[in-house]
């Protein structure tokens, strides 16, 4: 996701497809392409995006924004959106458990 009329590049969908992958153990993971990159879902609710050059981002609130903060992360525009840090990508088990903090967070949003 980026803005409106950006075009994914390699780096997107290689990312999008990563973390399909890679969260496969947490439930129902999909990605779908938007704005120029892809939206990530659990059960149909969004709790990630991918930016046009394959930034990987997760939803946040008050209950997890400060982990990203501390990491030094930087947010998607106005979304309620922090980038994931490289080093939580390379981390399996980090990386579920934070993805798995943001689908609570996108549910809880509902």
């Amino acid at each position: 996701m980026g803005t409106q009329g950006a075009r994914a590049t390699s780096a997107s969908a290689i990312s999008a497809e990563r973390l399909q992958v890679g969260l496969t153990r947490l439930g129902d993971i999909s990605t779908r392409k938007m704005f120029g990159g892809y939206g990530v879902f659990e059960a149909g609710t969004m709790f990630a995006l991918v930016d046009s050059q394959g930034g990987v981002f997760f939803k946040v609130d008050d209950t997890n924004v400060e982990r990203y903060e501390e990491a030094g992360s930087t947010k998607h525009g106005r979304m309620p959106y922090y980038r994931v840090p490289d080093a939580v990508l390379d981390d399996e088990p980090a990386l579920q458990e934070w993805a798995q903090s943001s689908i609570m967070v996108s549910r809880n949003a509902k």
